[in-house]
């Protein structure tokens, strides 16, 4: 673990940081200690954002081609340790080690798509009169607080702090106080191959946050995470005047078409339900399929369900790792409780092991409706609520009465079906026949409660800039 003493850095410099308050993690899998880590404070927020400061004239006037090199080499870096932070990532919030060790190596692909992308961004031209044109030139925000999630820790911060870094941003970054361990030693692997204050970090939990997202020299605040503190940062910012990028959270419905096999589907809806414990931002958390496949459907699904490998993260036959902690569990499992209550059967799961750790099985419900809050809100778990209907267009409708407008899946064999779909479907993100996957440069825009402003792809780089138009006239008389 990191040591004691590296939890803020403030122009290079690491310390502890904090002022009496501290907190614990602990191993998901196994309710043991990780270690204990300071609350950082409104004046090491200060600092660390006063280095930023410092630090932003002379980076924003370095050559981009040397700052991708600098990302270059911060890939490197990670990539040298990238056993040592899935191993944290798998400590801290449970996910097992195949899948910590790919959300390692998607942040080293980031920072090297970025690393390339950057030194090529630029603005463009408009011809004027004979003896004028205009340009259009894209400058760095400047100060930018990057506020990352605990469910996909490196790879989530690589896109964000790469995306900031080579356009010239410094970056101030407040990891979850889930994963502060994989954090701290993330930003010092970044930090350490560039100038002194280009990256500076505070850790500690809610208060650290809210205290770096309202400071009033940020010009930006990058935020993965929940709705509830990304509407908070969304008010912060309003009275800053700094720029918010949001990811929150989402609602993400699967619908599953008439003539689709229902074994093929069930896979996909197994993946998209259960993968990371269903702690993912684009997990699928609400299931519409046809009633002529349904039946089919869900006994395939709920026997996925049942043949899932449970245990901890580090155990490499594990499938199914534990929740980030004992309070998610509970929040998810009284979502599971409500919905039987309310009618929904329960097929597989459901039930809270006994034992250490937060565990929770892969639970199928069957017979959901959409006041449920299974299906209405975001669980975050392996929790796969499935609604029969009667047609396609009921289930696009059902899928649009939603709040959230993260991403969207739809498995079908008619192509007009497809077209309809991602035309139709109020998501950033819409998946035709895969829950996953996508091109390594892909981005979308999330809409309503799911947030605002492009996430990763050539877009992110946008949005960490502003464009500054510049008219020139030639004929000085």
């Amino acid at each position: 673990m990191r040591p004691g003493d590296r939890w803020t850095l403030a122009g290079g410099r690491w310390s502890r940081g904090g002022g009496d308050g501290a907190f614990t993690v602990t191993d998901p899998a196994t309710g043991d200690p990780v270690g204990e880590v300071p609350v950082g404070t409104a004046v090491d927020v200060a600092a660390a954002v006063a280095a930023a400061t410092r630090a932003a004239p002379g980076w924003a006037a370095t050559a981009p081609a040397e700052r991708g090199a600098a990302l270059h080499a911060a890939a490197r870096a990670i990539e040298e340790h990238a056993d040592e932070l899935a191993a944290l990532v798998t400590a801290e919030m449970g996910k097992p080690a195949g899948d910590a060790l790919g959300g390692v190596e998607a942040g080293i692909g980031t920072l090297r798509q970025y690393a390339e992308l950057g030194p090529l961004h630029g603005g463009r031209s408009l011809q004027g009169g004979r003896s004028a044109a205009d340009f259009m030139t894209r400058e760095p925000l400047g100060i930018i607080a990057v506020i990352t999630p605990w469910n996909d820790p490196v790879a989530i911060a690589c896109g964000l702090i790469g995306a900031a870094v080579v356009t010239g941003n410094t970056v101030v970054h407040k990891p979850s106080e889930r994963t502060p361990h994989t954090g701290a030693l993330l930003t010092e692997l970044i930090a350490g191959r560039l100038p002194a204050g280009v990256v500076d970090m505070v850790s500690g939990d809610g208060t650290t946050g809210e205290a770096l997202a309202g400071h009033p020299d940020l010009d930006a605040v990058a935020h993965v995470g929940s709705t509830g503190a990304g509407r908070r940062i969304a008010a912060l910012t309003a009275g800053t005047g700094a720029k918010a990028l949001l990811e929150n959270g989402g609602a993400d419905p699967l619908i599953v078409d008439a003539g689709v096999d229902p074994g093929w589907a069930a896979g996909q809806a197994a993946t998209g339900c259960f993968a990371n414990a269903g702690q993912i931002c684009t997990s699928v958390e609400r299931i519409y399929v046809h009633e002529s496949v349904s039946k089919e459907f869900v006994t395939a699904l709920a026997a996925r369900a049942n043949a899932l490998r449970t245990g901890p993260g580090r155990d490499p036959s594990t499938e199914l790792g534990p929740l980030v902690d004992e309070r998610h569990r509970t929040q998810v499992h009284e979502q599971v409780e409500k919905a039987v209550a309310d009618g929904a059967r329960l097929r597989a799961g459901g039930r809270i092991p006994e034992g250490p750790g937060s565990f929770y099985p892969a639970t199928v419900l069957d017979g959901c409706t959409d006041h449920m809050a299974v299906m209405a809100e975001e669980t975050f778990g392996p929790v796969a609520p499935v609604r029969a209907v009667g047609s396609f267009e009921e289930a696009l409708a059902a899928a649009n009465r939603s709040r959230y407008g993260l991403a969207a899946t739809v498995l079908t064999r008619d192509m007009a079906h497809a077209q309809h779909a991602w035309r139709t479907l109020k998501a950033g993100t819409v998946k035709i026949n895969a829950v996953f996957g996508g091109a390594p440069g892909g981005a979308a825009t999330p809409r309503r409660d799911s947030g605002q402003g492009f996430g990763y792809g050539p877009e992110l780089l946008d949005e960490m800039t502003a464009v500054k138009v510049v008219h020139l006239q030639t004929d000085v008389p």
